[in-house]
């Protein structure tokens, strides 16, 4: 009888673990869709002092194209930006990281803020989309 119990067991725990391995795609895929969700914040954009330098990801900057900055999303990242204030949308390609003290959501460059309708302004609500 303790022999069938014992057996029982480790038939039952065999079970769980191919259950939970088989699973895990399922897991992994659930964490992409929580990645895909929008982000909301503040948006500025970079001053022209930034021109020329290098960026995170090695790259010389320039305020003439469609890139940004953000702290976590992986560099090389494409997102589309929306400007909540008048609906617009962008999509950029994150190439720097902002100051670890900002406060901001991203950093965008002068076309992109162009573009978006807030250069006059300075700061603007935006949602974030990862592409």
């Amino acid at each position: 009888m303790k022999r069938q119990i014992v057996k029982w067991t480790r038939y039952v725990i065999v079970c769980l673990c191919a259950v939970l391995l088989l699973s895990l795609p399922l897991w992994l895929g659930r964490e992409e869709a929580v990645q895909k969700e929008s982000y909301k914040g503040t948006a500025s954009y970079y001053a022209n002092k930034f021109n020329g330098r290098r960026t995170a990801n090695g790259e010389i900057f320039s305020n003439q194209e469609m890139t940004a900055a953000h702290n976590s999303l992986p560099l090389g990242t494409y997102v589309k930006v929306t400007n909540l204030r008048n609906g617009r949308s962008v999509i950029v390609r994150i190439t720097d990281r902002l100051h670890p003290d900002n406060r901001r959501i991203i950093d965008l460059t002068q076309l992109a803020a162009r573009q978006l309708g807030f250069l006059s302004h300075g700061l603007t609500k935006v949602s974030i989309e990862i592409v």
